[in-house]
């Protein structure tokens, strides 16, 4: 009996013996997938995305050419106006007395003509029979001179009083929309000052603000993509119209306008706009990479190659500029490096690694 006992242990002790061995074998690890881009391949593209605001090509400030009160304003703000349509009128009684004195004056200058002209021929007359000296009629001769230039006078007098009662009608030089209104009935405004603001309303544009360093990444006649905020899934196309060549005093940028090639059915004036442009990298400004490609642990910026010949990575020392968009110009790459773009910081030297490409 004691010897089947001792056959049965010996029985399951070996079972579990070659269990045990079966299971000290361990799965093999498969090394971490990375990913990756190549220096220099394709063509990449650096975006930039400015906000600004839809405007009018042509703005035109209007005033009066003539002061006084402002009796009537015949138009809203947003309003749409037609060519010669009257937008404000001012008081026109001082210009008409202006106008009345001047008129009177072409009368008393007519006198004197008159008067200057019948004593020179009388004395033209006397001169033919020799009863008067040639010193005489010469005087004369004078006289009518200074008064046919005192009438001139005069009549240009009268004519631009005649004029300003035509600039107490403010009118419209073009059509266009009201974008700016600075007086109201009851005002007195003097000549020249600016009291509404006409936008023509044929040709629309955008202006955005850039700065200096993105100057380059917009030349004339350049294609640019434009949303608007309050329009939905309206992208348009626009072209870089003009750069200022100065620099705004406070902000520092240059203001770009952009001409709209086809505004979409919505698109109001001052209405918030986007303007995307798009750029091919320049190879001598570095290689453009996202910022989770930096590996920075101290001040030395520095990136995981991966080695072509055995999938190992490697750090590898670099300089870089921040470009906005998460983006990052990178110099000290070479030609074909092959870059790890993601996880940086889960990666230790010399360490193992599969490619994206290779799944």
């Amino acid at each position: 009996m004691k010897n089947t006992v001792l056959v049965i242990l010996s029985v399951i002790i070996s079972a579990l013996l070659f269990m045990g061995c079966g299971q000290d074998k361990t799965p093999e690890v498969k090394p971490q997938v990375v990913k990756t881009q190549v220096v220099g391949s394709g063509n990449q593209q650096l975006e930039g995305t400015y906000t600004g605001v839809v405007r009018g090509r042509y703005e035109t400030n209007l005033s009066f050419q003539v002061g006084g009160k402002v009796l009537n304003r015949n138009v809203q703000l947003g309003d749409r106006v037609t060519a010669g349509q009257v937008l404000m009128t001012i008081d026109a009684r001082d210009v008409v007395e202006k106008s009345n004195q001047g008129d009177a004056q072409v009368v008393a200058a007519k006198a004197q003509l008159d008067l200057a002209q019948s004593n020179l021929n009388r004395y033209k007359q006397l001169y033919a029979q020799d009863a008067v000296p040639a010193s005489v009629l010469d005087q004369y001769q004078t006289a009518y001179d200074a008064a046919l230039a005192q009438y001139n006078q005069a009549v240009a007098g009268a004519a631009q009083g005649h004029n300003a009662l035509d600039y107490t009608a403010l009118t419209a030089p073009m059509s266009g929309v009201i974008s700016a209104i600075n007086a109201e009935s009851g005002q007195v405004v003097g000549a020249g000052q600016p009291v509404i603001s006409l936008v023509q309303s044929n040709e629309y544009e955008v202006e955005i603000n850039l700065p200096e360093n993105h100057l380059e990444d917009v030349p004339l006649g350049k294609s640019v993509q434009i949303t608007f905020w309050a329009i939905k899934n309206a992208k348009v196309e626009g072209v870089i119209r003009e750069v200022s060549p100065v620099a705004d005093g406070v902000s520092r940028t240059y203001k770009v306008r952009v001409s709209i090639k086809n505004p979409p059915k919505g698109m109001y004036l001052g209405m918030t706009a986007n303007v995307k442009c798009t750029e091919a990298d320049r190879g001598e400004l570095g290689e453009l990479l996202p910022i989770s490609a930096i590996y920075q642990t101290g001040r030395q910026a520095q990136v995981w190659v991966v080695d072509k010949g055995d999938n190992t990575v490697h750090l590898k020392n670099i300089t870089f500029d921040n470009t906005g968009n998460n983006s990052v110009r990178v110099k000290g790459l070479s030609l074909g490096d092959i870059v790890v773009i993601a996880g940086v910081h889960k990666l230790h030297e010399r360490q193992k690694v599969r490619l994206t490409e290779d799944e």
